[in-house]
């Protein structure tokens, strides 16, 4: 809701400021200057980046107005992780075999379709599982792979970021282009051209810079600013799986386990001690 309230703010006071003080709107719709904006910065990324890219961050735009990381969320995470390893401690690892070579499945995975439906998070969960299970490995050997694999996995999770990021800085330039472009065609037109004419045009190549330079501050950097707090916030909750995976191996109980993995995630939504703990018990 706040990232709306903010996309309005922005039109609002922009072209409510320069409405107020006497200006046209229709002295700012130029089409052909957004599609030699829109269109050179849409050429650049698809020049920079794989092609899968303009899906994956296309898609995440989308989903940029309703994150997924909520308090609730959290708590379901802690819950998977105690129940997954409380019923290994109890009836030991072979008893979760099935759980974690289908856990579509699984009676326990089950409870939680939000985590089942992220296939690279239930993925990466019962991957490690499955190594704890094999029993030759020391915690701190395991916890050594965790910090390779989410090295590579931060990496992979921000290059969304990263590549609106470099669109946003140069859609100003882009703007430029337009704008250029717009007095090459003023120029052109110098010899039959009344004064009115000439300003008209020149106004016209001004509004490309004014385009290039509102898309990029007003909207790609804060989308680019979004998208990197997003990856930041997965990447947290792979570093709390991990902490209580880790914790697990070293030969913690289960609910001193999840305490690890709860103190990890950001504390903007994570769940109290006594919130956890009874959802322990009811779980």
């Amino acid at each position: 809701m706040a990232k709306i309230i903010g996309i309005i703010v922005v039109f609002a006071c922009v072209l409510g400021g320069f409405v107020l003080s006497g200006g046209k709107f229709m002295a700012l719709v130029h089409p052909y200057e957004i599609m030699i904006i829109g269109g050179a910065a849409l050429g650049a990324f698809l020049q920079a980046n794989p092609g899968s890219m303009f899906k994956q961050v296309f898609k995440k735009s989308l989903s940029m107005f309703s994150s997924r990381f909520t308090h609730l969320y959290y708590l379901d995470v802690l819950k998977l992780l105690y129940e997954i390893l409380n019923k290994s401690r109890r009836e030991g690892m072979m008893a979760i075999e099935a759980d974690i070579e289908d856990p579509a499945a699984s009676p326990i995975f089950s409870k939680y379709p939000g985590i089942l439906k992220d296939q690279r998070m239930t993925a990466f969960i019962c991957d490690y599982l499955r190594i704890m299970s094999s029993g030759n490995m020391a915690p701190h050997e395991l916890e050594g792979l965790f910090d390779m694999e989410i090295a590579s996995l931060k990496a992979e999770l921000e290059h969304p970021s990263h590549s609106v990021a470099k669109i946003a800085d140069g859609l100003p330039a882009m703007g430029i282009v337009a704008a250029v472009l717009g007095i090459v065609i003023t120029m052109s037109i110098l010899a039959d051209a009344s004064n009115a004419q000439i300003g008209e045009k020149v106004g016209s190549a001004l509004v490309g810079t004014f385009l290039g330079i509102l898309a990029s501050y007003g909207f790609f950097g804060p989308l680019a600013a979004s998208l990197e707090h997003d990856a930041k916030e997965e990447v947290n909750v792979y570093e709390a799986i991990k902490a209580g995976l880790v914790a697990s191996a070293s030969g913690m109980p289960p609910s001193l386990a999840v305490e690890f993995s709860r103190k990890v995630l950001y504390p903007a939504h994570r769940p109290s001690f006594t919130e956890l703990e009874q959802a322990m018990r009811g779980g």
